[in-house]
């Protein structure tokens, strides 16, 4: 358990346009979050799908899936087959299953990738229009990186739920 505050009220981060800055306080959470996850969570819960929901494992591995092809329209690309064919993957514990170190440790690479494209990103690209997905939908790169922030925060949250729900039936 960390003594620090959340990242948020920890000051701003050096390197980024301030106006990004909770979206990087963001990807900055959820990074250490899925890190506390690889600690505590046992190997058998890590693909359990508890009442049907989605895995510890799934909403790890999409958080970092998701901002990947969130940040990609960011920039103004097409996603590649092989985003798309990660994206079909991710509910899948592969053959052998995948570890909660593998998964998070792809994760916390994307949220590396992003965090070094935002480092990137300036003031003035910010309400540049974007397009999303094949049907083109509209956005801007502000918008696509605050989506990909707050999802990526919001799975990070799930698999910790999933994580306790798991923990207390096995107490119980």
């Amino acid at each position: 358990m960390s003594t620090q505050p959340e990242v948020w009220l920890r000051g701003p981060v050096e390197g980024f346009e301030p106006l990004l800055m909770p979206a990087v306080h963001s990807l900055l959470q959820a990074r250490e979050d899925v890190e506390g996850l690889v600690a505590s969570v046992p190997a058998k819960h890590v693909w359990e799908r508890p009442g049907g929901a989605a895995s510890v494992a799934f909403h790890v591995g999409h958080l970092g899936g998701a901002l990947d092809r969130l940040l990609t329209y960011a920039r103004g690309e097409r996603l590649s087959d092989d985003q798309k064919a990660a994206a079909r993957a991710e509910g899948e514990p592969g053959q052998p299953a995948r570890s909660l170190e593998e998964v998070a440790a792809g994760a916390c690479a994307s949220i590396e990738r992003a965090l070094d494209q935002l480092r990137s990103t300036s003031r003035e690209d910010l309400l540049v229009p974007k397009k999303v997905g094949r049907a083109g939908l509209p956005s801007t790169t502000l918008g696509l990186i605050f989506h990909a922030a707050e999802h990526c925060t919001r799975h990070a949250g799930q698999a910790i739920s999933t994580a306790r729900i798991l923990r207390g039936a096995d107490e119980s």
